[in-house]
């Protein structure tokens, strides 16, 4: 994949029970493959495919259960489609049952760090994979997250998995990046990483971001008790990260992001003809 001018959008199809926005809401395979297709029509680049939630305390899926929920959905979105499927897991049986069955990018929140074997399965699958930085674990990882400097530490994360990637054998035309807004954060962590995203992104490798809906916006808006409740700062964190340069933005709210990257293109876009 190639950085667009825009950073391509990412719809979120969520097959779990208990995801943080829309848990249980696609939980059935015909549903999830109807909401995936919708998000394709409202513009999505790219669908990635989750079968355990990773909100702050959500507990583990069993190995089997993640693939039974999975690998339906995917097959049948790849019989509709030729657009890029990602995978939303830390576990490299899920992500391989995935690329058997349609997927071509392996989003792990763990970085390939779950496993002993995710490394060699992310080498051996040859296909794109997100290595996403994560303070603690999904159940832990809001108990008190602290940073001597968020920015830097995370870099450095991103950078040192990257090496680990490349060393066992991931091509690194593969490697994608994510600093993991929400994921072991405060809200002021998570704003000094949205406002210095362009550190990133010189670290040479595309940058995935995932805002949408996210609990710290309810931090800055306590009006916004729901996750439906956050489009507007969803939104502005998006359009940060198109200026920042990002390769790539992960949200539930396709149509909208998309007609809010179109606006911001076309406001540049007329800027350069001044």
């Amino acid at each position: 994949m190639t950085t667009p001018r825009r950073p391509l959008v990412m719809g979120i199809v969520n097959v779990t029970p208990d995801s943080f926005s829309d848990g249980g809401r696609y939980l059935d395979a015909d549903a999830a493959l109807a909401h995936g297709l919708r998000l394709i029509a409202e513009g999505a680049d790219i669908l990635d495919v989750g079968g355990e939630s990773t909100r702050p305390g959500a507990e583990p899926a069993s190995e089997a259960d993640e693939i039974a929920r999975v690998v339906p959905v995917i097959a049948a979105l790849r019989r509709e489609t030729a657009l890029p499927i990602s995978v939303d897991t830390m576990k490299p049986a899920v992500a391989c049952a995935a690329f058997a069955a349609g997927a071509t990018m392996w989003n792990d929140v763990t970085a390939l760090s779950w496993s002993p074997d995710s490394l060699a399965a992310a080498a051996d699958l040859d296909g794109a994979v997100v290595l996403m930085h994560m303070q603690g674990d999904p159940r832990t990882m809001q108990a008190e997250p602290t940073y001597g400097d968020v920015v830097a530490e995370v870099a450095a994360f991103l950078a040192a998995r990257s090496e680990v990637a490349l060393a066992a054998g991931v091509d690194r035309t593969n490697i994608w990046i994510d600093p993991g807004i929400g994921f072991g954060k405060t809200l002021q962590h998570n704003l000094a990483l949205l406002a210095n995203l362009d550190r990133f992104v010189t670290l040479g490798f595309p940058v995935l971001l995932g805002v949408s809906r996210k609990g710290f916006i309810r931090r800055l808006d306590p009006t916004a008790k729901t996750a439906d409740d956050r489009l507007g700062g969803s939104l502005a964190a998006a359009l940060a990260g198109a200026r920042a340069g990002v390769a790539a933005i992960r949200v539930h709210d396709v149509r909208e992001t998309v007609q809010a990257l179109a606006m911001q293109a076309a406001i540049g876009e007329a800027a350069s003809h001044g």
